[in-house]
């Protein structure tokens, strides 16, 4: 599975691998390294990820050849035998299920290129409709409710830049200080200014920024995101806070809304939430006072995962985006609404055809005169191109049984880690006929794989990446990738050529960039007037970019929005709370995250040592008087238990928690893997899982038994 490294030039510019945040980064020498280059987010910084990222160009497991699963483990093959093979079985497949026998799932980690070309392969090579990504776990409950209140969905509508200006800024459910360290900087103006509101159930590393006089933090019982923002709202609409005039010129909606939320006083607000109502209240005049209707310098309300993952999730970021419509943010060059986009290219990794219901452009896979652009592009006609395919839970479940996918490829995820449910996801891909995954190591789902295919990491190919503030950004090759490994897009051309598809099928970045801005072109997410060539001779440029001779856009809404009517929409909200919640045999709330020193999955960075080193393994983190009640004497094993499976980790005693709620990061796999009891309920609006909040027991366990890997399998 290990290959070396090729030669590399002195000096290459690109962006980090990992988060939406894609930090400047120059790399070169040998062996080669990463430092930081200026550039308006990161301003020069960069987090210990981003430092030791060119390590994962060194990681000894680097897969290099393809791997074939036999009876006895791996073995080693050509690529003309593994995807003659491939197609030969698709064929098969096809031929005795359908078209829908093959299913794709792809990632937000792929660059623009290959996201756009995994949409065309999937629907054009393979044929079927069934193709989703893991976005569907990160940005699609912020997405539904972007699309459905202004019209179109772009992570921050604003340079991040703006936030440094800004009085107010209210933070719901993101670590930033954890997860995109550089960001912080941008903070800092706000914070001197007492402006920092910061919601999450634990005192986190970006709560503490919030101390003192820097600003406030609203510690909430895990769940509860729209409660709080229904009294928010009803705060501002109800004391006389809002900006009228906007809302009466840019907004529908706005008495339904207010009615709807009349019945979420502060009182009861604290009563559902845990937020004292004066704290509430301090809140919404922070807001409202710094809101440029008022004479503020601008406010801003973002929304982070943490509010997002749940069964109400879009509906709570339809209440976010209200908030911010109220206080006559959106347009305004001193405050909006925007969410903080996770992966590196959660951005335009949905908006070119990795999403069930989407084609290139953010548009819909069911609007004619849609289908009939992009088939004209692709060179087929609209009947070549499947109609709308399931969101990946449904997709996930519906693996190996009657009627499913009997076959799935894989691109830049790693499921049966980063999945609700995740022990029913192994399943599910245990009974495959066939599982084909491309990575750059051997991850935890590779290793269940019939085929794995190795492909080209970040350093190691050409492309684009969209930052989760819509800037378009190169990425170029620094080195030369190991013998054996190929690019993506030549593994697609070679089975798309093996499937008899239709169309052309390119091999070069800057070609399939090419096309993907005419699809592109009058979309939504218009890149029609960038081009490699464009991008070469300049940083970066925002969407939409319609014309060669466009500057590209940095802030939406100033001149309307991109509704039918030019005009943004409240929607009224129910609150529900968890579908998991806790109860008297599962007393305790289980909420999960990220640490400083990983990403995702943990697939890349549990093979760079330092980082390894600083976090190992994971902790469930607890109160000091849960600890007492459990019996617990410091850092000792606990175990963790859902309706849907359990886990075994050491104890981390800290007050930073309330005493009802654990906290577990989501990077690690085997005894570790907290996404074995996580929900995957999900939100009737987008597909998003309810992974930030299900219900657990919590009990001591003798340290002889943790060492016999406890088991993940269901226990209901």
């Amino acid at each position: 599975m290990q290959g070396p490294v090729g030669s590399n030039p002195p000096s290459t510019d690109s962006h980090c691998p990992y988060c939406a945040l894609q930090c400047a980064q120059r790399l070169g020498g040998h062996p080669v390294a990463a430092e930081p280059r200026d550039f308006p987010t990161n301003r020069g910084g960069m987090c210990q990820k981003g430092w030791t990222s060119a390590d994962l160009l060194r990681t000894p497991d680097r897969l290099a050849r393809p791997l074939r699963r036999t009876s006895e483990g791996f073995e080693e093959v050509s690529w003309d035998e593994a995807l003659d093979d491939v197609a030969a079985r698709v064929l098969a497949l096809r031929a005795e299920h359908g078209p829908d026998a093959a299913a794709v799932f792809g990632g937000g980690g792929l660059t623009n290129e290959k996201a756009y070309q995994l949409g065309k392969f999937a629907r054009l090579a393979l044929r079927t409709r069934l193709v989703d990504y893991n976005g569907r776990f990160c940005m699609s409950a912020a997405a539904a409710a972007a699309n459905r209140s202004l019209g179109i969905d772009r992570g921050l509508p604003f340079p991040l830049t703006d936030l440094q200006d800004a009085d107010a800024v209210l933070l719901l459910g993101s670590n930033l200080a954890d997860t995109m360290p550089p960001a912080v900087q941008h903070l800092a103006a706000v914070r001197e200014r007492g402006g920092l509101a910061v919601v999450d159930p634990r005192r986190s590393a970006t709560a503490r920024l919030a101390d003192d006089r820097a600003g406030i933090h609203l510690s909430l019982r895990p769940g509860t995101d729209l409660a709080l923002l229904q009294g928010l709202l009803h705060v501002v609409l109800g004391e006389g806070l809002a900006d009228v005039a906007y809302l009466r010129d840019r907004v529908e909606g706005v008495e339904e809304v207010r009615r709807s939320v009349a019945q979420w006083w502060p009182e009861r607000v604290a009563s559902v939430t845990g937020v004292p109502a004066g704290d509430l209240r301090r809140v919404a005049h922070l807001l409202a006072d710094a809101s440029p209707h008022r004479g503020g310098r601008g406010a801003f309300v973002l929304t982070g995962r943490g509010a997002e993952q749940h069964v109400d999730g879009s509906q709570t970021v339809g209440a976010a985006i209200a908030l911010a419509l109220a206080l006559g943010l959106p347009g305004s060059r001193r405050g909006g609404y925007g969410a903080i986009t996770g992966q590196g290219n959660g951005q335009g990794g949905r908006e070119h055809g990795q999403k069930a219901d989407q084609l290139p452009g953010y548009r819909s896979i069911e609007d004619d005169e849609a289908r009939a652009h992009v088939a004209e592009v692709w060179g087929v006609t609209p009947d070549d191109i499947p109609r709308s395919g399931v969101p990946a839970v449904q997709l996930l479940s519906s693996l190996g049984v009657d009627g499913g996918p009997r076959a799935l490829f894989v691109h830049g995820s790693n499921l049966v880690v980063s999945a609700p449910r995740a022990s029913a996801v192994r399943e599910r891909l245990q009974a495959l006929d066939l599982l084909v995954v491309c990575d750059v190591v051997p991850s935890e789902t590779a290793l269940l794989a019939d085929y794995v295919l190795p492909v080209t990491q970040w350093a190691e190919e050409d492309g684009t990446m969209t930052s989760l503030e819509g800037r378009v950004l190169r990425r170029r090759r620094a080195v030369t990738p190991p013998p054996g490994v190929r690019d993506e897009l030549w593994v697609w051309a070679e089975l798309a050529r093996r499937l008899d598809a239709p169309g052309t099928w390119s091999t070069d970045a800057s070609e399939v960039f090419d096309e993907l801005a005419r699809a592109s072109a009058g979309g939504r997410a218009d890149y029609s007037g960038l081009s490699h060539a464009r991008l070469d001779t300049g940083e970066a440029l925002y969407w939409p970019c319609p014309s060669a001779d466009h500057p590209g856009t940095p802030r939406l809404f100033t001149d309307g929005f991109p509704t039918a009517d030019g005009r943004a929409r409240m929607v009224p909200a129910t609150v529900t709370g968890p579908d998991d919640d806790v109860r008297p045999d599962a007393p305790v709330h289980l909420v999960t995250g990220r640490l400083l020193q990983h990403y995702q999955s943990g697939a890349q960075t549990r093979r760079v040592t330092q980082l390894r080193d600083a976090a190992p393994q994971a902790h469930v983190e607890m109160h000091p008087s849960l600890a007492a009640r459990i019996g617990l004497d410091g850092a000792e094993p606990v175990r963790v238990t859902s309706a849907r499976g359990s886990m075994v980790a050491t104890a981390r005693v800290s007050p930073d928690v309330p005493p009802e709620v654990v906290f577990v990061p989501f990077h690690f796999a085997g005894a570790d893997l907290v996404n074995a009891l996580t929900n995957d309920a999900t939100d009737p609006v987008s597909g998003m899982p309810e992974f930030k909040v299900c219900a657990v027991t919590v009990e001591r366990v003798d340290v002889a038994e943790s060492m016999l890997h406890p088991s993940q399998e269901a226990v209901s």
